[in-house]
């Protein structure tokens, strides 16, 4: 038994983290906390563990999937009935009557709930245990106990500990006793915004009585917002009810008089006053906080703060963004991933590694990066650059800026233009439409990867890290050479003179879209292809398809089966081809900008439900027919635009320089695609290199596993390897941080203040009810949509529609199955787009919640020339 003063951060495993944070408000100056204490997990134990039938359920529990409902039903009902029917020892009964009296005989209390994996910073498990309000006597009091012991195991508990990665063995319950508070009015109160997550509004709930029904969202409340010391916003709600004490014990419903219901529950000074105590809480516990809170007698009890865990991580300002003097400044951050098509959480060395990279200074939050842009929207000029750029790219993001914009006391306007601006120099100067240009770059690239490949092999130690980073510096080389921008900007800047011209001259828009199918040296999009030559290699061989049937319905990882091929007929020519194919692109896999990444080459098996379904859907060569229907069909596309454009005044002129920029755009479009190629080569030979040198860690035993490097950062690492040492808690510490990040969403757009915002579409030129989204990829197509949120899980016919969060290059071979795209995140230059443009898919981008608005198997309709998407049943 501990009572609160005894209670501090140190005693998370033996009262839980309600208990904790109890403890630690007790300690706040000015904030009042009902009286108490905690049965610890010590109690929770030893009665527990004295029933060999419970140890029983608990593995049959543990082996239990987080969607078999009956299951959890019915082993978590067992393990209820077998806890509250324990037997609390005498000596442990006769200490809590000791407490009790401390407490004073017959005090109504409240019996609440307090698991050690409740309250924590990545997890609140907020309402997934049991409280017991007004309970009376020791008896009551022993009884409510063993209901809260129970609780622990109710069905919306252990589902949220299964689907949240938590060992239900290793959970301990702690109790808390509390002297029962009767409350005039009670509520929550959020130190930030639980909508916007803005750290610097807090928003207060109230109502009459006692809290429970506006915690558990059975009664609406009063609700206001407060920017500093000003309340910016109230809401008074007609409150026809209440819960209070019932004479018994427990509580009861009850109406709240006529002239109370719409009366304020809060004046506007307590509000204020509740406000200021929120942010001495969130001090003391150094993050935003979820209070609850009653008023009694003029005085605001707190009964239990925990972390809001919803809220994405504000991003630390880079150095090279802060004044000496420290960072006062506002800033406004973009997130990388959208524009990278991964917006997935990264693990710290993936990082770092894109970070020495990119020469813009990056921020991290959540396991993301982004840019801080605010110097340049200080700026006249690099405002307007800013806001065209990422608008061109990606509308969401720059209607996000714009309302932060709008605003006018966030980032104010310089008069100069000073630091900040758009990037220095002059655009890159015009490069002649020579095919050779593109040849002579892919040729510098390949040459480049090839010295990096025997020059790599053999080092070891800090000679390894050493060479890795002096790499990392040819890499951006190669990347940011002004060659290879003047030629991807010559293809860009070809595709919107064409649909900016053709669209004034014929009404035709979104031309480019059909005039970029199959061109030239798109590394990607030739990957796509090359996977349906792969399965003309195995589509003959009966045996051979039918393992490769196995191996998905088992889910095979790692490369064991490629072996198991030899002894079948047809064998050796199937894993040629798909040796073949991991030659070439081996390196590639989903959310490939993050070097930790798992890649085909190191589970193919994640390649062979594509490669089945290409067998299943697809005829001997459809690779070389889909190439030469898109050239085909840009051809003709070419000649009849051409053919019109003669026929207007001017025509030939018209003609003459449309042709030039058809030209251009076929010559230098699919060269867009290589610099990641490249890219993402270095990245997975690096990756390996380290690997081997992960091997040599673990056999020295400085590592546990060879992963355990991708949870440090490159300089870390280069320390590790150095010193042969590692702090034995940071791995742990960081894996277990990478998992609460991946349960994160990021935004678009982040303040400093932490408000996040995802940007919206203003505009009204589509039928109601239909899903508006960017226009990448012209054309009107129907089909049934397929949902897809794992590439290798993917279960695509001929005809479906691909909906899905994003995609990045690796998912190009389900591109040539489909025959539509949406997606959630996008622009109008990403992977997924130009990929879709040159393929011919009608594509739809940067559609908001299209993976929870769009049931799997329902028809809809693709409209990627005016970019929206209808539902259609």
């Amino acid at each position: 038994m501990l009572g609160f003063e005894q209670i501090d951060a140190t005693r998370a495993a033996d009262v839980g983290g309600k208990g904790v944070h109890l403890g630690e408000l007790s300690r706040i100056d000015g904030v009042r906390v009902p009286d108490g204490f905690c049965v610890t997990t010590d109690a929770f134990r030893r009665v527990v563990g004295a029933v060999p039938e419970i140890d029983t359920r608990l593995g049959l529990l543990s082996r239990v999937q987080p969607d078999d409902r009956a299951a959890i039903g019915a082993l978590s009902a067992e393990l209820r009935r077998l806890i509250e029917g324990v037997t609390v020892p005498d000596d442990l009964a006769a200490e809590i009557g000791r407490a009790l009296a401390r407490l004073g005989e017959g005090t109504a209390c409240a019996v609440r709930s307090s698991a050690t994996a409740e309250d924590l910073p990545t997890a609140s498990f907020a309402g997934q245990q049991d409280s017991y309000l007004n309970v009376v006597g020791r008896a009551e009091i022993l009884r409510h106990v063993r209901r809260c012991w129970a609780s622990l195991f109710t069905e919306r508990a252990v589902t949220y500990r299964c689907r949240n990665g938590f060992d239900h063995r290793k959970v301990r319950m702690a109790v808390v006793v509390q002297r029962m508070v009767f409350p005039d009015a009670a509520g929550v109160l959020f130190t930030a915004d639980p909508v916007t997550s803005n750290r610097k509004v807090a928003t207060v709930e109230a109502g009459w009585g006692l809290g429970e029904a506006l915690v558990a969202g059975q009664v609406t409340g009063d609700v206001y917002t407060v920017r500093g010391d000003e309340i910016v916003g109230a809401a008074v709600a007609d409150k026809p009810s209440l819960v209070r004490a019932a004479p018994g014990g427990g509580v009861q419903d009850a109406p709240v008089e006529p002239a109370r219901r719409t009366r304020p529950a809060l004046t506007d000074a307590q509000v204020m006053r509740l406000v200021r105590l929120g942010r001495r809480i969130e001090a003391r516990f150094g993050r935003p906080q979820d209070i609850e809170w009653c008023l009694a007698g003029g005085d605001f009890h707190i009964v239990q703060s925990r972390p809001i865990t919803t809220l994405f991580p504000v991003p630390e300002s880079v150095p090279e963004s802060v004044p000496e003097s420290g960072d006062e400044d506002n800033h406004v951050y973009v997130s990388v991933g959208h524009q990278q098509m991964m917006t997935d959480a990264m693990k710290p060395l993936g990082l770092s590694v894109w970070q020495l990279t990119t020469p813009r200074p990056m921020s991290e939050a959540g396991g993301r990066l982004f840019v801080d842009v605010a110097p340049m929207l200080a700026t006249p000029a690099g405002r307007t650059y800013l806001l065209d750029t990422l608008g061109k790219s990606d509308p969401l993001i720059r209607d996000a800026l714009q309302t932060v914009l709008d605003r006018g006391d966030f980032i104010a306007l310089r008069d100069d233009e000073g630091p900040g601006g758009p990037p220095a120099g002059d655009p890159p100067a015009p490069i002649e439409t020579d095919p050779a240009i593109v040849t002579e770059l892919i040729r510098q690239n390949e040459e480049s990867v090839a010295t990096l490949r025997r020059d790599i092999q053999g080092l070891s130690g800090t000679a390894l890290l050493d060479f890795i980073q002096a790499d990392l510096g040819e890499l951006r080389r190669i990347l940011f050479a002004p060659r290879s921008h003047q030629a991807i900007m010559a293809g860009m800047e070809a595709a919107w003179w064409l649909n900016d011209h053709l669209e004034s001259w014929l009404g035709e828009k979104n031309a480019a879209d059909v005039l970029t199918q199959s061109v030239p040296h798109n590394v990607t999009s030739e990957m796509g292809l090359a996977l349906l030559d792969v399965a003309d290699a195995i589509r003959p061989h009966a045996d051979v398809v039918a393992h490769l049937r196995r191996v998905a319905d088992e889910g095979r990882e790692g490369d064991g089966f490629l072996d198991e091929l030899a002894g079948l007929s047809g064998g050796a020519e199937a894993r040629a081809a798909i040796g073949g194919f991991l030659d070439r692109y081996g390196m590639r896999c989903p959310g490939e900008i993050d070097i930790t990444r798992t890649r085909w080459s190191e589970r193919p098996a994640m390649l062979v439900p594509i490669i089945l379904a290409n067998v299943r859907n697809f005829a001997p060569g459809a690779g070389r027919r889909h190439f030469e229907q898109g050239r085909e069909e840009a051809r003709r596309k070419e000649r009849e635009l051409l053919a019109r454009l003669r026929a207007l005044p001017e025509g030939e002129r018209k003609a003459e320089e449309t042709k030039r920029m058809i030209d251009r755009v076929r010559t230098f479009a699919g060269y867009r695609e290589y610099p990641k190629y490249g890219m993402v080569s270095r990245y997975f030979l690096y990756k390996q290199a380290l690997l081997r040198e992960a091997g040599r860690l673990v056999a020295a035993g400085v590592l546990r596993e060879r992963t355990d490097v991708f949870f440090l950062r490159f300089e870390e690492l280069r320390d590790v390897v150095r010193t042969g040492e590692v702090a034995a808690a940071l791995v742990p510490a960081r894996r277990e941080a990478f998992r609460s990040y991946e349960a994160l969403t990021p935004p678009r757009v982040l303040t400093s203040d932490g408000e996040a915002l995802n940007g919206r579409y203003r505009r009204a030129d589509f039928p109601p009810g239909a899903l508006a989204g960017l226009a990448v990829s012209a054309g009107t197509v129907e089909g049934r949509a397929r949902v897809v949120t794992d590439m290798a899980r993917a279960d695509l016919e001929t005809g479906d529609i691909l909906v899905t969060a994003y995609t990045d290059p690796s998912w190009t071979p389900l591109f040539v199955t489909v025959a539509g795209l949406v997606t959630e995140v996008g622009g109008l230059m990403t992977h997924g787009a130009v990929i879709a443009r040159e393929y011919g898919l009608p594509a739809v981008v940067g559609v908001a919640g299209a993976t929870r608005l769009i049931r799997d198997g329902r028809r809809i309709r693709v409209h990627g020339t005016d970019g929206y998407v209808e539902l259609l049943d």
